[in-house]
């Protein structure tokens, strides 16, 4: 070995051993995954975040990071304040008096309760002091979250919609515990969505299918599903508070603590057609929840123009690096639009529907399994999984600061964020929606 490269050998060890040593005087890091407006924290022994705190946890370990990975439970639709006061109160119950760093991850409207948490001068419904809790946090991470919005919540009020919202958690639910829907249920699926038009569900046949579902649970457990399903539509402050309009006004009042950094994962599934149909495969059972994907696609694209958020020429450049064009205002990921999930550094930009991230895509060679109830035909898979929460660890550990989009396919994409901007130019004279 020559002399420059035992030093430069020197120096990077020296590096990693520095970073190592700060992470550990760091105390514990803990980290809280908040679930979306379709999510739970547990449901006996069904986690909705398990393969998310699995990938977590070994992450954080092979980072010498010592992390305590807490999930959130919140009420399903309750307004932004009651779900922000409750991720507060789980962490004034378990971070402890310390020091350590605290981390919010939300996926889908998590995203939102965990902005405005850290929302400076925040009012909540609670006791807590919420400035000192927040003194600790460090990171934010969205993941496909509805920062602008999505049109699908504006159905999702009407008495159609909430049937629709609780046939896709009591669906999550059902795959969960017993790993793929029963062909009976699959075939009223069928009816009830294939001829899906105007907007009106078969409320016949969708009864019939939710008391197929309902008869194979445990007496026990029946209880604890129908009291979700209950909360997924008592109240609906958090549908209203979701839509495209409402979401303007909030992004104008909540704004970014100082000193917390803020990243996002976005996520695009495959628009419904051909391609789509060939990606989910030959089971028959993909076929037709494929086409209720269809449906939640079809309402989740009616962004109106003048709502579509406007993208800065950074974000544009990731977008167009991942996806080989900048997304348009109708591609989303079946629930929330692409254009809506961009904020603050996009650390991961994935061809993946909006239940993909969370671990369900089909992947039968792991322990536990990943199972897929709502096909899409995206082909998301366990490495692309990886890599989009791997680029998420290493954005809490602070080895993505500088370059907090380098993470999966969009890797080094922003590292030329201040070059250009002749290109950046370009890029807004393409697209109208892309700030100048």
């Amino acid at each position: 070995m020559t002399v420059d490269a035992f030093e430069s050998s020197r120096a990077v060890h020296g590096g990693n051993e520095r970073a190592a040593r700060r992470r550990r005087m760091d105390g514990t890091h803990h980290i809280y995954l908040v679930p979306g407006f379709l999510g739970f924290g547990r449901l006996g022994r069904i986690s909705y975040f398990g393969h998310v705190r699995r990938i977590l946890a070994a992450r954080c370990a092979a980072l010498e990071v010592d992390a305590h990975i807490h999930i959130v439970s919140t009420h399903p639709t309750t307004s932004l304040p009651s779900r922000a006061s409750r991720v507060a109160e789980m962490i004034a119950a378990t971070a402890g008096d310390g020091d350590g760093p605290i981390h919010l991850i939300g996926h889908s409207s998590g995203g939102l309760d965990v902005r405005l948490l850290t929302a400076p001068g925040v009012a909540l419904p609670t006791r807590l002091d919420v400035e000192r809790l927040m003194a600790r946090v460090r990171t934010v991470v969205t993941v496909s979250t509805p920062h602008h919005g999505t049109p699908l919540a504006s159905f999702c009020t009407t008495l159609q919609g909430q049937r629709l919202l609780q046939l896709l958690a009591l669906g999550t639910i059902y795959v969960l515990h017993f790993g793929r829907l029963p062909l009976a249920a699959l075939l009223w699926m069928g009816s009830i969505f294939a001829r899906f038009d105007n907007r009106i569900v078969n409320n016949v046949l969708l009864d019939e299918l939710f008391g197929r579902l309902f008869t194979d649970f445990t007496p026990m457990r029946r209880r604890a599903v129908r009291a979700v399903l209950r909360e997924v539509v008592g109240d609906q402050a958090l549908m209203l508070q979701l839509t495209p309009e409402a979401m303007a006004v909030f992004n104008a009042s909540v704004g970014r603590r100082p000193g917390v950094r803020y990243g996002s994962a976005v996520t695009r599934a495959a628009r419904p057609g051909l391609r789509s149909m060939i990606g989910a495969g030959l089971d028959p059972g993909a076929q037709v929840t494929r086409a209720l994907y269809g449906v939640l696609y079809q309402l989740s694209a009616a962004t109106p123009d003048h709502l579509s958020p406007r993208l800065s020429p950074a974000i544009a450049r990731v977008l167009r690096h991942a996806y080989k064009e900048i997304p348009s205002a109708a591609d989303n990921d079946g629930i929330v639009p692409t254009r809506s999930q961009a904020w603050g550094h996009v650390l991961h930009a994935a061809v993946a529907d909006h239940l993909d991230v969370l671990g369900y895509f089909q992947d039968a060679s792991c322990d536990p399994p990943h199972v897929d109830w709502l096909v899409t035909g995206s082909g998301f898979t366990r490495p692309q999984f990886e890599a989009l929460w791997d680029g998420v660890v290493r954005f809490l550990a602070r080895e993505g600061a500088s370059t907090a989009a380098t993470a999966g396919p969009v890797r080094g994409a922003l590292r030329r964020e201040t070059e250009n901007e002749a290109r950046d130019s370009a890029l807004a004279a393409q697209d109208p929606k892309v700030s100048p």
